[in-house]
C-alpha cells in the first residue's frame, strides 16, 4: 500500500506488480472490491484446487462455443477452483489428440492465472508453481 497525492486529494492505494507482464496496477483501497480485487487464496482454496486438477475431466455434450463461453466466464471469475475445473477439463495427455487452437489458447490462459495465483500463495517461482500443478494433473483420477 502507498499514499499518493491525485488531483489535490491524498487517497490510498494498492500496488500490484506483475513482473511477468512488466506492468504495475494501482487501485484505491476503496475502490478495490468494485473493481474485483480479492485476497490471494488460502491454503484451505488452494488445497481443494489441487484436489480439482486431481479429479475426472467433466466436459458437457454441448457445442463448443458455448462451452468455451463457460470456460472464460471461469477464467474470469477469478475463483481458484473454477480455474482448476477449466484447467483439468483442458488438459491433454500425450497419448489423447492435439487440442484446438481456441482449446489451447484457454487451457493455457486458466494454466497462466493458476499459475501465477499459487506462486504467490506458496511464495514460490514460477517454475514451481507450473511444477506443483503438473504434479497434481499426473494424478488424475482413472
Amino acid at each position: 500500500m502507498e499514499k499518493e497525492t491525485v488531483a489535490g486529494f491524498d487517497i490510498e492505494v494498492y500496488v500490484v506488480s506483475f513482473e511477468q507482464d512488466k506492468m504495475t496496477l494501482r487501485v484505491p483501497t476503496a475502490k478495490a472490491i468494485a473493481s474485483g480485487m480479492r485476497p490471494l487464496a488460502n491454503d484451505k482454496v488452494l488445497a481443494d484446487a489441487l484436489k480439482t486438477l486431481r479429479g475426472k475431466a467433466k466436459v458437457k455434450r454441448t457445442m463448443w462455443s458455448r462451452r468455451a463461453q463457460e470456460y472464460e466466464a471461469k477464467i474470469n471469475s477469478g475463483d481458484l477452483i473454477s480455474i482448476a475445473e477449466v484447467v483439468r477439463d483442458l488438459h491433454r495427455h500425450e497419448d489423447q489428440p492435439e487440442p484446438s487452437y481456441s482449446e489451447r489458447q484457454l487451457y493455457e490462459s486458466a494454466l497462466d492465472r493458476m499459475v501465477r495465483e499459487v506462486a504467490a500463495v506458496e511464495k514460490v517461482d514460477r517454475d514451481k508453481a507450473l511444477e506443483i500443478l503438473s504434479t497434481s494433473l499426473q494424478k488424475k483420477a482413472a
